[in-house]
């Protein structure tokens, strides 16, 4: 047997599929097909966290010139109360405060939200616990109490 080079002789796997001649790509094994992947399928670019961070870093400046906009163009006063507090306020910052504000109480909601989750899947890690901490205080005791073999 001759070698070709850059070809190894001491490999007991058989040449994929779409190397033998008379067998076309479609019909490599699907682990053969996951071995090569089809440079041409890879999308040109990964997401990475930093990727993610930049996009939202952006969106929060768009988000903050449209704020900084809608603020400049109700300039007019008006007249707030507020749990007692009077004062004059710009609209603008009138209806962002009140935006805000109306946000913490959704941020206050979903914290009550998650807070009970937790608390109710703990239940069951905790019920678990405690049986396995019962279960073997038991053995220990039958164990204490067997009479000793003679």
């Amino acid at each position: 047997m001759s070698e070709v080079p850059g070809e190894s002789t001491t490999s007991a796997e058989p040449p994929p599929a779409a190397d033998v001649p008379g067998t076309t790509p479609a019909e490599a094994s699907p682990s053969e097909a996951a071995a090569k992947p089809d440079p041409s399928a890879k999308p040109p670019f990964t997401h990475t966290r930093t990727s993610g961070y930049w996009a939202a870093v952006v969106v929060g400046l768009l988000v903050m010139l449209v704020l900084i906009v809608f603020i400049l163009e109700n300039g007019q006063r008006a007249r707030v109360s507020f749990f007692g507090a009077h004062g004059n306020l710009p609209e603008g910052v009138a209806l962002l405060l009140a935006a805000v504000i109306g946000g913490l109480f959704v941020v206050l909601a979903g914290a009550a939200r998650i807070l009970q989750l937790r608390a109710r899947s703990a239940r069951p890690a905790r019920a678990a616990t405690a049986a396995a901490h019962k279960a073997k205080k038991l053995r220990k005791s039958r164990s204490r109490s067997a009479p000793a073999a003679g």
